[in-house]
């Protein structure tokens, strides 16, 4: 069975999250005053910021619930150390920014492109496609990193699959079924709805085929995806492979013109992760705040030796209790 239906129903679920997550945003967009951009879409920012930060934790909430049902309690064993901190992966972006900056970001974009002399019209309508797209990237992003976390705490995970569906896109469609190391960076793209399935000794998942996908969509779906010419070619026989460059817009979260992907936030002398990774020091504000970068999930990964070494860092950095 390719995937299991607990794993599409888990995808499924954190997609209606993201997708309910982008409504309100662009509902809240649209209260905007196009002749004070700035000055009526801050309070609304304040207002998006509840929504999206409570789907980014129902998101992450939903991992281990998950993970059980679907391996059952061969980890019952584990320390009660190791269990996701779910709180840690909501109010910041995958990137690692604060989610009230990202959250800003469509303003500035509306913003610069009506000074530019750009029709407000069009400045407006581009600011309410990017709020669509970060609300739902933030929300994807803290639910994949919630799953990653899950995964690697758990001793009988050796890897994971890439779960995808016919409707993706083609970067995403190639690397259906593969199979990654817990340790491997998830590779996305903005608003990406793919997700990921554990492997352990007794649950295999036997893996997606791509050209299987594609098969299996309709005419209209190869054209989008595709394009017209792309989707005349497969029709011939292309190799999907040479079709498609699977990494081509894709990267990690590590591979954003930064050594080390980290985030602030949690860091100061009243945060979890500011308590744990200690080196404090006066910001200007009214809290000490750590000079110890707090690594991303991804990040982490990256740099772990080992799936113990991994662990080690999640608790560090709080990602776990």
């Amino acid at each position: 069975m390719s995937p299991s239906p607990l794993a599409l129903a888990h995808q499924a679920a954190r997609e209606r999250l993201a997708q309910a997550a982008g409504r309100a945003a662009v509902r809240l967009w649209r209260q905007t005053d196009p002749q004070d951009i700035r000055g009526s879409w801050l309070p609304l920012l304040a207002r998006l910021l509840v929504v999206v930060s409570g789907a980014q934790l129902a998101a992450a909430e939903s991992t281990e619930p998950w993970l059980t049902r679907l391996l059952g309690d061969e980890d019952e064993e584990r320390p009660d150390a190791d269990r996701l901190n779910p709180q840690m992966l909501a109010g910041v972006s995958g990137e690692g920014l604060p989610l009230a900056d990202v959250l800003a970001a469509p303003m500035w974009s509306a913003f610069r492109m009506v000074t530019a002399g750009a029709p407000i019209a069009q400045a407006m309508a581009r600011g309410q496609a990017l709020i669509d797209i970060v609300a739902r990237t933030a929300v994807a992003d803290a639910g994949r990193a919630a799953d990653q976390v899950g995964m690697v705490t758990r001793p009988s995970v050796t890897a994971y699959i890439r779960v995808t569906e016919s409707g993706a896109c083609s970067r995403c469609l190639i690397l259906a079924g593969k199979e990654y190391g817990t340790s491997t960076g998830f590779l996305r793209h903005p608003r990406c709805q793919c997700g990921m399935e554990p492997v352990t000794r007794d649950h295999r998942p036997t893996a997606q085929d791509p050209r299987t996908l594609v098969d299996t969509m309709s005419d209209a779906q190869r054209r989008r995806t595709f394009g017209e010419a792309g989707a005349k070619a497969l029709a011939e026989g292309a190799d999907l492979g040479l079709l498609v460059n699977a990494r081509r817009g894709m990267a990690t979260a590590t591979v954003f013109g930064r050594k080390v992907l980290s985030t602030t936030e949690g860091t100061t002398s009243r945060g979890i992760a500011g308590k744990r990774l200690q080196n404090l020091q006066k910001a200007g504000g009214r809290y000490r705040v750590s000079r110890t970068p707090r690594l991303m999930p991804e990040e982490i990964f990256r740099l772990a030796d080992d799936r113990a070494h991994a662990v080690r860092l999640l608790r560090q950095h709080a990602y776990i209790f």
